[in-house]
């Protein structure tokens, strides 16, 4: 059962007025996030421009209102209590993609919204031969998600970064900032919503780096349970290993919790059978690092991000 929602008449009013027909209240969240689990958020606002997000952070900020930002629900597990104060999903402005058209620069340049689809720029940038693309195969998200997390393969997402304009209460305009990237994680401030990333990669051969691309997608797409509801790798790999192979090694693999499953096809991913709740998930989470530590004293970090009220 959902909290009660802890935003006033007055911050609702406030809310309401700055964001017209693109806020719900009491929304649930489920549809949203790729487990497809999660209560609801006492507000959900899809945020098309960065003026409307920068007003929406300044009314959070004057009534000390929480939030965080959404993206596109991937690498997340929200709690069936739902959230509570203000839910962001960037849509609209956040969404574009721009590309240079000089092409006697040496790299390929792109200037790409937050919440622009990764997989669907990972097509465009191979299609005028970003070399390095490869590296981003396959996924899940958002452009702004990947880049907090540092998504990536062989190459992360930080190497192809030239600037970061972000947005925060403090400073709600669009500015930009200087960030640090590490394996699976960035010096990126909690409060700081991506705005905007301008990329650059070295130029190669399209059709090369196409085929290079399709190989990969068709890698993962053999080896990840993409037909059921996942969020992708649970957790991290540590140093040397591959959580996969511990969780396996463990004897995991196909357990289950309510309706959530670890994934028989591969031991770092849990899937959503069907009528799994975030409780459900979480426990089962929570059992396989458990066991993993028992077995190896090994301690999973966790790569996906537990938000929200667990009852």
């Amino acid at each position: 059962m959902a909290s009660r929602s802890i935003i006033e008449a007055a911050e609702r009013a406030a809310l309401e007025a700055a964001c017209g027909d693109h806020i719900a209240f009491d929304a649930p969240l489920a549809s949203h996030t790729w487990y497809r689990v999660g209560g609801p958020a006492d507000a959900l606002v899809e945020a098309e421009s960065t003026a409307m997000l920068a007003e929406v952070l300044r009314i959070c900020a004057r009534a000390d209102l929480p939030w965080f930002a959404l993206g596109s629900g991937s690498n997340l597990l929200v709690g069936d209590g739902g959230t509570r104060g203000v839910v962001f999903r960037l849509t609209g402005e956040f969404g574009q993609t721009r590309w240079s058209e000089e092409t006697a620069d040496p790299y390929v340049r792109a200037e790409v919204g937050a919440s622009a689809p990764l997989p669907a720029f990972c097509g465009q940038a191979a299609r005028r031969g970003c070399m390095g693309i490869a590296s981003l195969a396959g996924i899940p998200g958002s452009v702004g998600g990947t880049l907090r997390m540092n998504g990536g393969t062989d190459r992360e997402f930080g190497e192809f970064v030239e600037e970061v304009l972000v947005q925060t209460p403090q400073h709600p305009e669009p500015h930009a900032v200087s960030i640090q990237y590490y394996y699976r994680h960035t010096t990126l401030a909690r409060d700081a919503v991506v705005a905007k990333v301008r990329l650059r990669f070295e130029r190669g051969d399209p059709e090369v780096v196409r085929g290079e691309l399709k190989a990969r997608l068709q890698r993962r797409n053999a080896t990840q349970p993409i037909q059921l509801p996942n969020a992708g790798s649970v957790f991290r790999n540590p140093p040397g290993d591959k959580a996969g192979r511990l969780i396996e090694e463990a004897g995991c693999k196909g357990w289950r919790c309510g309706g959530a499953e670890v994934s028989p096809l591969h031991a770092n991913f849990i899937v959503n059978l069907g009528g799994a709740t975030a409780a459900d998930i979480a426990t089962l989470m929570a059992r396989v690092r458990r066991r993993v530590h028992e077995r190896f004293g090994v301690g999973l970090v966790l790569e996906q991000h537990i938000v929200g009220v667990f009852d």
